[in-house]
């Protein structure tokens, strides 16, 4: 088990700014990773997920969210008891 979250965004998407900001005011660690600044990481997001779509959201159990609502983050929080 991975110890982070990891979230695949990049700052024009409008869910990824929702998601990150969410991330924050909870006080959740998290690796940002910029997919403007790392183009490359793109190719790694879309392997996770099989798809185009962001933010991508990598829990430490392994388990993803793709576009993720604030209702589905904070319900996969709670249920790996980080919140």
């Amino acid at each position: 088990m991975t110890s982070s979250i990891k979230m695949f965004g990049a700052e024009w998407c409008r869910d990824c700014r929702r998601t990150k900001k969410q991330l924050d005011e909870l006080g959740i660690e998290y690796e940002y990773i910029d997919l403007v600044a790392d183009p490359s990481a793109a190719d790694v997001a879309e392997e996770i997920s099989g798809r185009k779509n962001i933010p991508v959201v990598v829990y430490p159990d392994s388990s993803h969210q793709v576009e993720p609502s604030n209702a589905d983050v904070e319900a996969k929080l709670r249920e790996l008891s980080l919140i």
